[in-house]
């Protein structure tokens, strides 16, 4: 089973869609996300709410409730008592007196969704408040507060920040935001690879399709496991390899790509294939 610290690919499921629950579970994701929040609309959150469970799976279960401040947040969390949920997903999270009480008063761990300006600019507080196990990026929304485009280049800073928060308060390294392109495995694969150079490992997913291109984009490619062998072969102090100076700093760096290697599924190294709906 996969602890919450250590999840790559959590994929989302629509909380008012019990029956792909098992569906999603059969993916070679890390984790489920059961969604109260985006993914139902307001109709639909009483039997969202009463579909909840987490008996279709041995991996982790997180359920991501509607934000502070909503009509639905408090029921929701009500309804998560007595069921074993890996975690709590809390979307919008910006740090305040009701975000504290709520860290506080919870039995269960949090993943922080930021999600907004003002949640960036609290990211290193958040960080360490009680409760809070990792940080999560929502991209798009996070883009919509701030009005600048959904690209790489215009997001860099903000998830290089959720980088650095999460460094500085000792968490695990943070979950990058979704990709909306279903299909497009390469598209994915790259954003995922994008990710991790930047340092985070892992990625939210919203449709099956998308688990295996993500896989393959946090995997070490075949160039990267054999320079870490090398590495790792050449002894203790500093050598040249290649003509390239290797030290401790550098053996730290091989021994993380070499343990992604053994943590992979066997299907993080088929390569994707771009395909249409």
């Amino acid at each position: 089973m996969t602890a919450v610290p250590d999840i790559t690919v959590a994929l989302f499921v629509p909380g008012d869609r019990p029956e792909r629950f098992v569906k999603g579970a059969s993916t070679d994701a890390d984790a489920i996300i059961i969604d109260l929040e985006d993914a139902v609309a307001a109709e639909g959150k009483d039997k969202a709410r009463s579909a909840l469970k987490r008996d279709f799976t041995d991996e982790p279960v997180l359920v991501r409730v509607n934000g502070l401040g909503t009509p639905w947040h408090e029921r929701d969390i009500a309804a998560l008592r007595g069921h074993g949920f890996s975690a709590v997903v809390l979307p919008k999270a910006e740090f305040g007196p009701e975000f504290q009480a709520l860290c506080d008063g919870l039995d269960l761990p949090v993943v922080a969704l930021i999600e907004s300006v003002r949640g960036l600019a609290d990211a290193r507080r958040i960080a360490t408040t009680r409760n809070v196990i990792r940080i999560a990026f929502g991209s798009i929304d996070f883009s919509a507060d701030l009005g600048c485009a959904h690209t790489r280049e215009a997001l860099l800073l903000a998830r290089s920040e959720l980088v650095i928060a999460s460094r500085l308060a000792g968490l695990p390294q943070p979950i990058d935001g979704v990709t909306t392109a279903i299909d497009d495995a390469p598209l994915i694969a790259s954003d995922a690879r994008h990710a991790r150079d930047l340092g985070f490992s892992g990625k939210l997913c919203i449709h099956p399709r998308q688990v295996a291109a993500i896989q393959l984009g946090f995997a070490p490619d075949e160039a990267e496991v054999l320079w870490a062998r090398n590495v790792m072969a050449s002894g203790d102090g500093a050598v040249a390899i290649d003509g390239a100076m290797v030290d401790e700093p550098v053996r730290i760096r091989a021994r993380s790509i070499l343990k992604r290697v053994q943590s992979a599924p066997a299907t993080a190294f088929d390569t994707p294939r771009s395909t249409s709906q």
